[in-house]
């Protein structure tokens, strides 16, 4: 509890830090402070989460919610308190954020 995690922009910006304060394997939640980066992504993230809301019902929007999601892996990365992950399922909403991470990539 208490570490710090950093979403860095494809160029290296801070698109903002997730200050852990909930852990529910395999996924973490905490506090989203943004950066100033955090504007041209919010935008991904909030179709995220609509989308995600309808995946089970609307096979579409799982279909764009997939490509929503490739589409904020190349645009943002996530960096641990020790380093790079190799690949995340990240959702921010408002001040909060939660994800799930691997040092691997995720499978199939």
């Amino acid at each position: 509890m208490g570490d710090i995690w950093r979403v860095l922009g494809a160029a290296g910006d801070a698109v903002g830090d997730i200050v852990i304060d909930e852990a529910d394997f395999p996924w973490l939640h905490g506090r989203f402070v943004p950066g100033p980066g955090f504007a041209t992504v919010e935008p991904l993230f909030r179709r995220e989460l609509e989308l995600l809301e309808r995946y089970d019902e609307d096979e579409t929007a799982g279909e764009e919610w997939e490509a929503v999601h490739s589409d904020i892996g190349r645009a943002v990365s996530l960096m641990s308190p020790t380093g790079p992950v190799a690949e995340f399922l990240l959702h921010i909403q408002g001040d909060r954020a939660w994800f799930r991470w691997s040092d691997e990539p995720f499978g199939e």
